[in-house]
């Protein structure tokens, strides 16, 4: 996840249920991924990220478990530390794994489209828990969240407020994208995943009258 300009969670205040082990799960998943791919770490993310020009459904499912560095995977797995655990508390555990993945494939949709001559490949796990921060604004927006802002200052905020300005810069940054600014973030996709997982919370909503 891009911590830019943008407040940095350090923990919420929102207690769950149910231990979140596939969440633990996809982390553990994430970090030992990520160093394999370091034995060979030009070639996985060559054969293994999602290119739109080289479309693969295999891709399309592996890149969101290859990360481009040791920042990467951080910001990626302390976002995924920090909301999703009330999420897979919210849909169930195997409703997780399913909503999880579906979000990564929504993410690198929107990514293929909008670069479908692109040979650059993408990788990440942000794809997917964008989908996760999207379900969590629907779910828990009145969820408090300490943040950490300029010059260290930590406050609290409702996650409606950091998750929404988290979403607003990935929409002005992707706009500024379609017009040339270079950054290699793949803003689109954190935005096709936080958008099909606020619809996919939505939906679950209307259907369990949550």
């Amino acid at each position: 996840m891009n911590k830019k300009a943008q407040f940095f969670p350090i923990k919420d205040e929102n207690p769950r249920s149910t231990f979140p082990f596939v969440n633990f799960l996809f982390i553990v998943i994430n970090i030992i991924v990520f160093f394999i791919s370091l034995s060979a770490f030009e070639f996985s993310i060559n054969t293994y990220g999602f290119k739109p020009a080289e479309f693969s459904l295999l891709a399309l499912f592996t890149s969101m478990f290859l990360h481009g560095g040791i920042a990467h995977i951080f910001g990626n797995m302390w976002f995924l530390y920090i909301f999703g655990d009330n999420v897979e508390d919210k849909f169930g555990h195997f409703k997780y794994v399913i909503f999880y993945i579906l979000s990564g494939i929504a993410a690198s949709l929107l990514h293929f489209v909008l670069n479908i001559g692109s040979d650059i490949p993408a990788v990440g796990a942000s794809g997917a828990i964008s989908g996760i921060l999207g379900a969590y604004i629907v779910l828990f927006p009145h969820a408090k969240v300490y943040v950490a802002g300029s010059f260290g200052h930590v406050g609290k905020v409702p996650a409606l407020f950091m998750l929404g300005f988290w979403f607003l810069f990935q929409l002005i940054s992707g706009t500024f994208s379609l017009f040339g600014a270079q950054s290699g973030i793949a803003f689109f996709a954190h935005i096709g995943g936080f958008v099909f997982g606020a619809a996919f919370a939505l939906a679950y909503k209307s259907i369990k009258k949550v």
